[in-house]
């Protein structure tokens, strides 16, 4: 690749191999003046490397060290997008060397994914990993139901939502329990289980169905309305403005089938059908605020100028309050008269008024709005509401996000009227009762007052709700609220989490006590199915941190949470007795804090965590474990110089069958093959010992065993290696070597002849002569022939007496006499060694007349 250039592309990766290794080598550098070579070959699973590259030159080599144990927890999801040129540059990438453990593609429209059969140990460990993908019909979500997670701590759950914007944590092992159900926004789910464990992994069973995805209901325009005929695909949201107002976007949209359905175009707005106009016969409406100068025929430049007159019936007057308003000082000016031209006294003028809490009363049937902005400085924000009523009545009050109940429905003179908020708000900016007061000009005594969701503050009701800032609209970044709850001493708060839609930057905690030191109870990003938490004490902490720093800030539903006080438990539930063995607790009864230990009987493992614990909220660490009957061999291990054959394949369990076979030049010492046994009482066991594999060599034979002398451990031939020991009976010497060896070769040799045994001179004299039956050359000492006579004799003699004496003190028994004198042929003994060869064998047979 000399001066070419070369250009790389690294693919889109959602999953990074946990072991990718990239090298490069060879790299010319224009102006480093010498050839420098990088090699970085450390696997990615434990470095991450990046390389910063500026236009054909590497400039800058990062590394940062990753925890195994938290790398897929922390990398499996980055995506790369590099274009790299390259001068002289040979550059290669090498993909997995491990080979994934488990995995499944999933397509049915109902199924079960359970946890991996167990796996045997091994010396060489690496982490269990799987990987399961359900994929359904577009247009449907996937539903899955927890029916059972048993999972340790070195253990990891995750499914995750793929085909929409990005991935999206649907639900990890920390948030799952039996009975739970999870779903999906898309027609994609990823299921990741992994395993530090070498042995007893956990268990999990998941069901999933499929179901129709539908899209968000969807939100009516402020000064508008929706009518939707279906929110599943194909089904149509038909929008509306009031009097007044005019859409603008579409006035149709479709819900449209994808992996995750969407309206087919956005929600429109809902404008002034001008910048101002005459709005006649007024009873209840709203003016907001007008569209950009580069859409309104009322501009000129950057500059708005609207104008609007609101005329109710001969006889009423008009009231209006300020609902929402937000204008520059510098540049955007409202004024408000009481009349039907820009000559009538004004009301309102925002350059000189403040911003009136009880609203404004026109003088006459007629109000005259006068409005100019101007485009460059911040957004405009108006919201009026307006409302005719007669000069014997006061105006229907307005309150939203409450209540209020009136002593007279038609609000004459003297009628009162008292408000209150929905739960979760707080009544701001007025008064909670007011007066319909003055015949001359009925108006009310003071403004209806304002409900709105706070940041944080203090509660002590026995039960109430708490909402995100500003609910129902989306709150704000850059938020640090904290409420706390009080109850009584003596009971628990229980905390009920409806709704809980928040972006993954911000972080909901739930702290068990009065401050922010307390323990901590939960802690929440994003989106959560509704859930409870039950306080240890009386007193509970939340806090609602939102993150100021976010660039990719979207508008979000927030938080829901009701609470109550409920009667203390202290303890957790009790767990029933495992089957096949026993419990060992660390206290008398599960208070907080006690550890439960599991055991299982002789032939069983634990399938799950075998210790658990009673945490703070009151709930078990884990599901209790179960004891599973071992239904399998351990690993008999590899044959070193030679391989294995396992069938089946997966694991050891009873029935397996293992063959071995040898290297060319070795051969098996032992069996060809092993098969596993279950046994009734106690684990499988394998039937016989692993084999060795040894060098092949042709065996020496037997030398033979010298005359007057014997060998040990006598075999027919001996292997390379091996060695063979003589000896001479008493009186004999032996002569050459005492132990030779059979040296390896085609074929082997002893090392040495074998030696014989030679007669002591000094012991001749007292040899003599014993006939004997076969091969009389043969010489037996006189001593040993002596001793073989005379113990029989001994033996006969002591028999005969007890005989006699038995007979004469009981009993007699005329069968007794009998000859007593015959010849004995006496047969060699052959005693056989564990090794099925004889320990000693004669190396001819010998027969001696003995006469009594």
């Amino acid at each position: 690749l000399v001066d070419q250039y070369v250009l790389i592309q690294y693919y889109n990766i959602m999953c990074l191999p946990r072991n990718l290794i990239c090298k490069v080598g060879g790299v010319s550098l224009d102006g480093w003046g010498q050839k420098e070579y990088m090699d970085i070959s450390q696997p990615l699973y434990f470095t991450l490397t990046f390389i910063k590259f500026n236009e054909k030159r590497i400039y800058e080599v990062d590394y940062i060290n990753v925890n195994p144990a938290d790398a897929i927890k922390n990398l499996q999801f980055m995506l790369f997008w590099y274009e790299v040129i390259f001068k002289s540059v040979a550059f290669s990438c090498l993909f997995p060397l491990f080979p994934v453990q488990c995995n499944a593609t999933l397509s049915a429209m109902e199924d079960v994914v359970e946890s991996p059969d167990p796996v045997s140990s091994s010396s060489s460990f690496s982490p269990l990993e799987c990987t399961y993908s359900i994929t359904v019909y577009i247009g449907y979500g996937v539903e899955i139901q927890v029916r059972k997670v048993n999972l340790s701590k070195e253990e990891s759950l995750t499914i995750m939502g793929y085909g929409g914007r990005g991935p999206e944590l649907l639900a990890n092992e920390t948030l799952m329990r039996e009975g739970q159900v999870i779903r999906s926004t898309t027609n994609q789910v990823y299921i990741h289980y992994r395993s530090l464990r070498q042995t007893n992994h956990g268990v999990f069973s998941l069901h999933y169905q499929a179901f129709l995805l539908s899209c968000p209901f969807p939100l009516s325009p402020e000064g508008g309305g929706v009518t939707v005929t279906d929110i599943h695909p194909g089904g149509q949201a038909h929008f509306h403005c009031d009097p007044g107002f005019q859409v603008r976007g579409h006035e149709v949209a479709t819900c449209v089938n994808t992996t995750q359905p969407h309206w087919s175009t956005p929600e429109p707005q809902c404008v002034a059908v001008s910048c101002g106009g005459w709005i006649r016969n007024a009873t209840v409406g709203r003016i907001l605020s007008p569209p950009p100068p580069s859409l309104s025929n009322h501009s000129n430049g950057n500059n708005l100028s609207c104008h609007w007159l609101i005329e109710a019936k001969e006889g009423h007057r008009l009231h209006l309050h300020f609902e929402r308003i937000a204008l520059d000082e510098d540049d955007d000016k409202l004024i408000v008269r009481s009349g039907n031209s820009s000559l009538s006294p004004p009301l309102f003028d925002s350059d000189l008024d403040d911003v009136p809490e009880r609203g404004l009363l026109s003088e006459s049937s007629t109000l005259y709005l006068e409005l100019t902005a101007d485009s460059s400085s911040i957004p405009l924000l108006l919201a009026l509401r307006y409302e005719a009523f007669d000069d014997e009545h006061c105006w229907e009050p307005y309150m939203p996000h409450g209540n209020f109940s009136s002593s007279d429905i038609s609000y004459q003179l003297g009628t009162t009227v008292t408000f209150t908020c929905s739960p979760g708000f707080v009544m701001e900016q007025g008064s909670g009762t007011i007066e319909c007061v003055d015949s001359s000009n009925p108006h009310w005594n003071d403004s209806e007052p304002v409900c709105r969701a706070l940041c944080g503050g203090e509660l002590t009701e026995p039960s109430g709700t708490i909402l995100s800032p500003d609910w129902p609209q989306s709150y704000s970044k850059g938020l640090d609220c904290v409420w706390q709850i009080h109850g009584n001493e003596e009971k628990r708060i229980e905390l009920d989490v409806q709704i809980l839609n928040i972006r993954h930057t911000d972080v909901l905690t739930v702290f068990d006590g009065r401050d922010l030191i307390s323990h901590v109870i939960g802690q929440y990003m994003g989106s959560r199915e509704r859930f409870q938490v039950v306080s240890g004490g009386s007193e509970v902490t939340i806090q609602f941190q939102s993150d100021p720093d976010d660039s990719s800030f979207i508008l979000s539903q927030g938080f829901l949470i009701h609470y109550r006080e409920v009667e203390p438990n202290d303890t957790c539930h009790t767990l029933p007795q495992i089957e096949f063995g026993w419990i060992s607790s660390s206290h008398s009864s599960p208070v907080r804090g006690s550890v439960l230990t599991y055991q299982c009987q002789p032939g069983y493992d634990i399938s799950g965590s075998d210790i658990i614990t009673c945490q703070w909220d009151l709930s078990w660490s884990s599901s209790p474990p179960t004891c599973v009957k071992v239904q399998q061999c351990p690993d008999p291990g590899e044959v070193v110089n030679g391989a294995r054959s396992v069938r089946p394949e997966a694991g050891f369990a009873v029935g397996t069958v293992v063959r071995f076979s040898c290297n060319q030049g070795y051969q098996l010492e032992g069996p060809s093959q092993i098969s596993c046994h279950g046994r009734d009482t106690g684990t499988p066991k394998w039937s016989d010992r692993s084999p060795k594999c040894v060098l092949k060599y042709d065996p020496c034979p037997n030398p033979g065993v010298p005359d007057n002398g014997y060998q040990t451990l006598y075999k027919h031939s001996y292997q390379a290696g091996e060695t063979l020991r003589f000896f001479c009976y008493e009186g004999y010497e032996l002569i050459g070597e005492v132990i030779i060896t059979c040296v390896p070769g085609h074929p082997s040799q002893w090392n040495s002849p074998p030696p014989f045994c030679k007669v002591k001179a000094s012991f001749c004299d007292d040899c003599f002569t014993v006939s004997q039956s076969f091969e009389p050359s043969h010489q037996i000492l006189s001593e040993n022939i002596a001793l073989a006579i005379i113990l029989p004799i001994i033996l006969v003699i002591l028999l005969i007496g007890g005989i006699y004496m038995y007979y004469t003190k009981l009993e007699w028994k005329p069968r007794f006499w009998k000859s007593l004198s015959h010849t004995h042929s006496y047969s060699p003994i052959t005693v056989e060694s564990d090794f099925n060869n004889p320990l000693y064998e004669a190396g001819d047979t010998r027969e001696y007349e003995v006469s009594i």
